[in-house]
This record gives structure tokens, sequence and C-alpha cells, in this order.
């Protein structure tokens, strides 16, 4: 929410290309502060925005790109990076679910001039709930600073800006309580930053052992009934993909799948990230036309017959093993 409407506040409104594949929030956002959402499909490769489709529908109200990495699969390519560049488009990287992942020997969410991290505890580093902004550009971290605290003007770190707005107001506020913005209480507390360091100090070890689990897994699955060619470059993974090749890409396929999970008590998500293509959730029904999501192919493939299991350091290989055994005889 604040990511956008720092967008906003400092750069204007216009268009904004999204995903289809994503968690809600990012759609949300974009809509709550006046952009005008357009809509991307992925690529089954690793599941985020089809770069040749993002190039194709960016024009003259393009704002910015607001790109998801998908359960751990980097997204980005470096024609995207540079066009954007060149057009003087922003990058926002969601990273909420690719900590650690990295693009040319650079972590995600570096590329990006604001990034999102999310703490929830199910991904890669928890603070139980909350999150993170990364920006390099410090009139945007100083805007950000004070629309997580209340638009407080004492939260932020320039200081010709802050004596200025002190002296402009001086004579009829106190300078602890200038509200040069409207702002929002969206502050992590301590605790949650205890826990969160602390989890740092393991992060790249956790990556490790996900990485591995994945690849493990991967290579285990039937490629007969399931895709296993994901783009796994640079990836710091989430969570156990399976989706459907398309000859087992029906109703009555789909149903025995689930039902053998369920009766042998494997928790899993169907649509992958996000509940799958947002273009079905009812919050984005009064936005768009009937029928939209039909435009968009993969996500509705993806939404149909993709799947995502637990992937965790303490997962071993001898129960991915078996897993991938259940699932195959299915």
């Amino acid at each position: 929410m604040i990511t956008i409407e720092a967008l906003k506040n400092l750069y204007g409104g216009g268009e904004v290309i999204v995903p289809t594949i994503t968690w809600n929030s990012d759609l949300s956002s974009v809509i709550r502060m006046g952009f005008k959402p357009v809509f991307v499909d992925i690529n089954l490769k690793n599941l985020s925005m089809s770069i040749s489709e993002i190039l194709k529908k960016i024009n003259s109200k393009t704002k910015a790109v607001f790109i998801t990495h998908v359960l751990g699969f980097n997204a980005l390519n470096q024609k995207l990076i540079s066009e954007l560049k060149k057009r003087k488009i922003v990058l926002i990287e969601d990273v909420c679910e690719s900590h650690g992942a990295f693009f040319k020997n650079r972590k995600l969410g570096t590329y990006g001039l604001i990034s999102n991290f999310s703490f929830y505890y199910a991904h890669h580093l928890s603070t139980i709930e909350g999150g993170m902004i990364s920006t390099n550009n410090f009139k945007i971290y100083n805007h950000l600073l004070m629309l997580r605290s209340h638009g407080i003007l004492r939260e932020i770190k320039d200081v010709k800006l802050k004596n200025k707005t002190i002296k402009k107001y001086k004579n009829f506020l106190s300078e602890d309580f200038i509200f040069p913005i409207k702002g929002y209480n969206f502050r992590n507390t301590e605790l949650g930053a205890v826990i969160g360091i602390n989890q740092l100090k393991r992060l790249n070890k956790n990556n490790i052992i996900r990485n591995r689990n994945f690849q493990f897994f991967l290579k285990n699955l039937n490629n007969d009934k399931y895709i296993v060619n994901f783009d796994t470059k640079g990836m710091s993974n989430y969570a156990l993909i399976i989706v459907f090749k398309k000859k087992y890409a029906n109703l009555s396929f789909r149903k025995k799948f689930e039902r053998v999970l369920k009766k042998n008590k494997v928790e899993f998500r169907r649509g992958t990230a996000g509940g799958g293509n947002q273009l079905r959730q009812p919050y984005l029904s009064e936005h768009l036309i009937k029928n939209h999501y039909k435009k968009f192919p993969n996500s509705e493939y993806v939404h149909n017959f993709g799947y995502y299991l637990g992937n965790f350091p303490k997962l071993t290989l001898t129960k991915i093993k078996k897993l991938c055994v259940l699932v195959n005889k299915i």
C-alpha cells in the first residue's frame, strides 16, 4: 500500500503493468491508489509475467511495471531492465516469496526502484507478520518513513527537509508533531525485529536446502504427467510445484489427484501463488469486463491444473521421495 502510494505521490498517476498470478495486495493497492492495472499473462517456465507481453503493453501512460517473483523464481531478464531504463519507467519488485533469489549475481529486490518483501510466517524469513520495503532512493525512503508512521515528520532522515518544514510551521506547531502527509500505522514491532534478525543469520543456509529439496522433487516426479522443466536459474525456492502435463489436464485427473493428497494428509494449494488467476477473484469483478480472465491462457492453465506443496528446511529427502511416489501413482 505505501509503496504504491509513494509512487503516486512522487511520480503521479497512470497505468501500472501487473501480473495475473500474484498475491492480491499487489493489485488491490494499485487500484486503491487510482492507477489503472494492465494485466499480463504468465510464462509457464517460471510462473511470472511474460517479458514479451510486458513489452507489448508498455505505452506512454505506463508509470510502472510491478513484477512478482513467483514462488522463488527470478522473473527478470536484461531486455526488460534495459527497456524500462531507456523509457524511464519505474520497476517495482514483489520479492515476498523469493528472499535470496538472484539475477546476474545480484539479489532480487536490488533492481527495482522500490521492492517489497513479506515476513509472513510461511516465507523464507519470518517476523510472524509484517514485511520490508527496499529502496536506494533517499526521497522515496523519507516519504515511506512518514507514510508508515502516521505521516509524521520526525521519522525522516533528511535533515535539510526536516529543518525546512519545522521552520515553516514553527510558530504554530510543535516540531515533534508535524504531519506533512496523510499516513498509516504500518510499523512492525521490536519483537518481530528480534525474530527476523536472528533468522537472517540462517537465511542463506536454509535457501540452499530449499533449492536442494525442489531439485530433488523435480528429479523424482513423473515427467510424463507433470511439468519439470522450470527455469530454476537464480531461484530461491518457496514451494514444491506441480503443474499437470496437457494430456492429464482434465477434471477427472484433478479430482483423483486432490482426493489422494487429502487422504494422505498432504496439504496443498491449487492455482499456485495467490489462489490462481486473480482475474477470477470477486474483488476485481467491478474493474473488469465479463470473462476477461479467458484472455490469459497460461494463467488459466495454472489456475486449474497447478499446485504447490510446502517446502521448508527441515523437510527430509525421504519424505519428498515418498511424496513423489504417491503422486506418480495417480
